[in-house]
């Protein structure tokens, strides 16, 4: 489907992901050496919307499997319909079936619960599916290595029924916030990207891309002040996600520019905990705000990035 990397990233653009050339590059190979993509980075930097736009560009059908402590395999791959099934025996008991008939058919794909795992291997569309593994250093090693055959060869044993092989192998996409390492084996079987906080003018590009209607010296001032945010010493820094609804919240209050009162007001759209909101009212705003209009003009009239200095001086 690709032909080439630059391809990847117009297509990436009009379905308003904004990628630099070693994301492009991870994409295309994945695409034609069907291997899993593995995305790590901080939260709220775009590694979920890969696996949206993906889907978007590719037009296959989104399957999110969300991890969390204690998933098992079963919640992942599939589980029986048991009240389904016993309503069928009452049905057969009824009907007056033969007994050695009565429950004959209750292990058929008819009482299969499909979960996102085998829903991917088992989607029947004329594209492939895209397999969403959100955060997964939130499961448990078990589940990890359970992952690890099924990453493998595609393909899943259900004892009642038999083998089932992906018709199409899936794009698949895991995500880690790095909340903890996740095991190696896993990581080799994956082409791996790195995903940082984006830089002024990338940012700029995000904003003006998903909020299309924001003033052009606002959407500057806005990306310039989230790169003196990042700087600082925070518990969790704020990432593109938090960017934008600043920037829709700012547009609904009406504003256009940047200035000390509407920052402190807003701060609960950047950060998360009490502590990092204490940290940054600590701040001097007034002098914040300067700095990132000062970043935007020395931006606007292409002069190199100066983020960490500007945030330094003072």
């Amino acid at each position: 489907m690709f032909e080439s990397i630059e391809e990847v990233q117009s297509a990436c653009a009009k379905g308003e992901y904004i990628t630099d050339r070693a994301l492009a590059t991870t994409l295309y190979l994945a695409h034609n050496l069907n291997k899993p993509i593995f995305l790590e980075g901080e939260p709220g930097v775009g590694k979920t919307e890969v696996a949206k736009v993906l889907a978007t560009i590719t037009d296959g059908k989104l399957i999110r499997l969300q991890c969390y402590e204690g998933l098992d395999a079963y919640s992942a791959l599939y589980e029986w319909n048991y009240a389904k099934q016993i309503l069928q025996l009452r049905i057969d008991e009824a009907q007056r079936i033969e007994k050695d008939q009565i429950g004959a058919n209750l292990f058929s794909e008819d009482f299969l619960l499909k979960r996102p795992l085998l829903d991917a291997i088992q989607s029947d569309g004329d594209v492939a599916p895209v397999l969403l593994i959100d955060e997964v250093d939130r499961s448990d090693s078990e589940f990890e290595a359970f992952l690890l055959e099924i990453l493998s060869d595609f393909q899943i044993t259900i004892p009642e029924i038999g083998t089932i092989r992906a018709k199409h192998i899936p794009y698949v996409v895991l995500t880690s916030n790095r909340t903890r390492e996740v095991h190696e084996a896993l990581k080799r079987r994956c082409l791996y990207q790195w995903i940082d906080y984006p830089s002024l003018q990338k940012e700029l590009s995000i904003v003006k891309t998903k909020i299309p209607n924001i003033d052009h010296r606002l959407a500057q001032q806005l990306c310039s002040m989230m790169q003196i945010w990042r700087e600082g010493d925070y518990y969790k820094k704020p990432g593109i996600a938090e960017t934008l609804d600043w920037g829709l919240a700012l547009i609904a209050l009406g504003k256009d520019t940047l200035d000390p009162e509407i920052v402190d007001e807003t701060l609960g759209c950047l950060f998360k905990y009490q502590d990092d909101v204490q940290r940054a009212q600590g701040a001097d705003l007034h002098e914040f705000v300067a700095r990132a209009k000062r970043l935007a003009d020395s931006s606007s009239h292409g002069e190199p990035e100066k983020t960490e200095w500007v945030y330094s001086q003072g």
